[in-house]
């Protein structure tokens, strides 16, 4: 079981699970996700953080007899790692590790006691006024807990910090006020499993960033290997996880979020040659052995839209329709709790010289 169909890309793990011989079941809140198409079954779920997810996702495992899940979003990571007091593999890092993850402000502290290079950080409620005199890239504010660069504001003055916490929408205390680092940024699959060693890891640079990493490129970095086995020493990750660090001015890693879970870039590990998902799924079920830390540099990930094909018995195999687009002139259906936009205010006409 495999979820967030709707993630961009996720319907690319889906497809190449099957390919290998897997059988998939695709899970979304939405049912314009195109993932739930493109598996053997696609299921509506409640989103990860109600108290509705965990139960609904029982009950679908049972009814799909799955014996595995691959869960790809934050929000669910702790609910469904429950999953694995049912006989489910899950392939996630250990609880602890994902708690601490999960909170930005824990994990930056947790790292500088390994003595694992981080940016400075600070609690929004207890950042120091000096603080943006000593930071030449400026400061960034963000929620201590959060994904896709939701809530994130660069800042380079005092004036401006203090605007962006009070007009954030959160409290002091849930923001985390941090060191801007502006050298290159690498985003590495760690691939590790339950017996501690590391397998793989794949540093890719990021060459462009809108929410998710658009394009990057596979590099190799001994510092940057050396500091993401250090995480799993330090902290016994013991399942695949992505850290998001950048260089420092002397060329150091300064990790500043890790992503309990596999990276939205995982289809660029598996291009270069670590195929993360699979493997560690087979690993899982018992029926594959550990990966090698063999790939290729250079491999670059353009992502884009692509479409696929099927016929539309299989289409509507799925029970399920996608969600029309919200109309105001009767020709869609408005969908429950949706906004309509009011009309857009009219375009004065063009002065002439």
């Amino acid at each position: 079981m495999v979820t967030t169909a709707g993630s961009a890309p996720t319907p690319g793990t889906i497809l190449r699970l099957r390919e290998q011989g897997f059988r998939v079941v695709a899970t979304d809140v939405d049912p314009a996700a195109p993932g739930l198409y493109l598996a053997d079954r696609g299921h509506l779920v409640p989103p990860g953080d109600s108290d509705a997810f965990l139960p609904r996702m029982r009950a679908l495992c049972e009814e799909e007899r799955a014996v595995a899940v691959i869960p790809l979003v934050d929000e669910e990571l702790l609910r469904i790692g429950e999953l694995a007091e049912d006989g489910i593999a899950v392939l996630l890092p250990r609880a602890g590790f994902v708690t601490t993850c999960l909170d930005k402000y824990v994990l930056t502290r947790r790292l500088e006691e390994a003595s694992i290079g981080v940016p400075r950080t600070w609690s929004a409620s207890e950042w120091p006024a000096d603080a943006i005199e000593d930071a030449p890239g400026g400061l960034i504010v963000k929620p201590r807990s959060g994904r896709g660069s939701r809530g994130v504001t660069i800042v380079d003055s005092v004036r401006d910090l203090a605007g962006a916490i009070s007009e954030s929408g959160y409290a002091a205390d849930e923001l985390i006020v941090q060191e801007r680092v502006t050298g290159p940024e690498y985003t590495v699959s760690v691939v590790v499993w339950r017996d501690g060693e590391v397998q793989a890891v794949v540093p890719k640079e990021v060459l462009l960033k809108q929410g998710v990493t658009k394009y990057a490129v596979t590099r190799r970095h001994a510092e940057v290997v050396r500091t993401c086995v250090a995480v799993q020493e330090a902290l016994r990750a013991d399942g695949p996880f992505n850290v998001q660090l950048c260089l420092d001015a002397e060329g150091r890693p300064r990790i500043f979020e890790i992503n309990p879970r596999f990276s939205s870039t995982a289809a660029l590990t598996t291009a270069a040659g670590v195929d993360e998902i699979a493997g560690l799924l087979r690993q899982a079920l018992g029926s594959g052995g550990r990966l090698t830390d063999d790939w290729r540099e250079g491999v670059t990930m353009v992502r884009r839209w692509t479409d696929e094909f099927l016929d539309e018995e299989r289409f509507a195999s799925h029970g399920l329709s996608p969600a029309p687009l919200p109309t105001r002139n009767g020709e869609g259906l408005v969908l429950p709790g949706t906004t309509i936009p009011g009309p857009a205010a009219p375009v004065p006409p063009a002065r002439t010289r």
